[in-house]
C-alpha cells in the first residue's frame, strides 16, 4: 500500500474502541460525521466492511476485529514516537554539526561549547574548523559562524562572541632593537612582515585606521603561513611583525615576548555571527543553541 491512510486508521481505531462514533468524537475533539465519513474512505479504499452500524450500536466486525488487533500495538508505537519527538523540544538530543573559522574555534568556542554541553548533556556537539568558505547546509552542516562580509544573504544571524573585534600589530623586542620601530603604518613596507594566508589563497591586505583615516597595504616578508601558530612562534623568535587578532597576541604582548607597535593605529570591526537557515522546524540540538546564544546575550547585557 503505498500511501498508508493513517487518519483513518486512527479514527477506525477510535470508534471500535468506544464502540460509538460520538464518544470517540468526544475524545478525539473532533465531530462525529468526520470520523463517520473517514470510516467509509477506509472501507472503501479495503473493499471490507469494519464496523456494524445500528442505531443503538456500533461493534467491529470479524474483518474489523482482525484489524484492531494489529493496529492497537502500531498505533502505539507511533504515538510513543510522536510523544519523544515531542518531549526533545524541553529536553533535546541529537548531533548539532557547526562549521567555524579556525580563530573562532580558538578563542570563543571552547567556552561557549563547554558551558552549552553543560546545559544540555543529551548533545553531541560536532565542531569542523575551517578558513574555506562553504555552503554549510550543502555540505552537511546545522549552521555556521561567520564575520558580516562573508554572511550568505538569505541565511538567519544572530551575534555570537564579542561584538567588537580589534587587529593588533606586534613584535618580539629583539626584532625591533635590530631594525627600529615603525611609526606609521606606510613603514611596514620597509619591515619584514609575517602574513597569514587562507585556504581560499587569498593573503588579506593589513588595514588601520585612526582619526577617520584608514590606510590599507600589503606588506612583505620572509613568512606567509596558514597557521596562526607557525605565525605567532615565528613572531615570537623575532622573524618579523605580525597583525592579527587583538586575543591572539594579546598572552604574548602580556609576557612581553611581543610589543605592540602603531598603538595609535587599530582595525576595529563587528564580531562574528552564528548563521541557520530557517526559524521554523529548527532540529532541536540547533535550537537549544540559538536560544542559549541568546540568553547568554540577555544575561550579558
Amino acid at each position: 500500500m503505498d500511501d498508508l491512510p493513517l487518519g483513518e486508521l486512527d479514527a477506525f481505531t477510535a470508534v471500535a474502541r468506544a464502540r460509538s462514533f460520538r464518544g470517540a468524537a468526544r475524545r478525539r475533539g473532533v465531530s462525529a460525521s468526520s470520523l463517520s465519513a473517514a470510516l467509509r474512505r477506509l472501507e472503501q479504499r479495503l473493499g471490507v466492511r469494519l464496523l456494524n452500524r445500528t442505531t443503538r450500536s456500533v461493534t467491529p466486525t470479524e474483518a474489523g476485529l482482525r484489524l484492531l488487533d494489529r493496529l492497537a500495538p502500531a498505533l502505539g508505537e507511533i504515538a510513543v514516537a510522536l510523544d519523544q519527538v515531542e518531549s526533545s523540544r524541553a529536553s533535546p538530543a541529537g548531533t548539532l554539526r557547526l562549521n567555524v573559522p579556525t580563530i573562532a574555534a580558538r578563542l570563543m568556542l571552547p567556552d561557549i561549547a563547554a558551558r552549552f554541553l553543560e546545559a544540555h548533556p543529551k548533545i553531541t556537539l560536532e565542531i569542523v574548523a575551517e578558513d574555506s568558505f562553504i555552503d554549510v547546509l550543502a555540505a552537511g552542516f546545522d549552521a555556521g559562524v561567520r564575520y558580516g562580509e562573508r554572511l550568505e544573504r538569505d541565511m538567519i544571524a544572530i551575534p555570537i562572541g564579542p561584538r567588537r573585534q580589534r587587529y593588533v600589530a606586534a613584535a618580539a623586542p629583539a626584532y625591533l632593537a635590530r631594525h627600529g620601530t615603525p611609526v606609521r603604518p606606510e613603514d611596514l613596507l620597509e619591515h619584514r612582515c609575517i602574513r597569514h594566508r587562507f585556504a581560499s589563497g587569498h593573503a588579506l591586505p593589513w588595514e588601520f585606521e585612526r582619526d577617520g583615516k584608514t590606510v590599507m597595504l600589503s606588506p612583505t616578508g620572509p613568512l606567509v603561513a596558514n597557521s596562526i601558530e607557525v605565525e605567532l612562534a615565528a613572531a615570537i623568535a623575532g622573524l618579523g611583525i605580525i597583525c592579527s587578532f587583538e586575543e591572539l597576541l594579546a598572552p604574548a604582548i602580556a609576557a612581553r615576548t611581543l610589543l605592540p607597535v602603531l598603538g595609535d593605529w587599530v582595525t576595529e570591526f563587528p564580531g562574528p555571527f552564528l548563521y541557520y537557515a530557517s526559524r521554523t522546524h529548527m532540529p532541536g540540538p540547533l535550537r537549544a543553541f540559538v536560544d542559549f546564544i541568546k540568553d547568554e546575550r540577555k544575561s550579558a547585557g
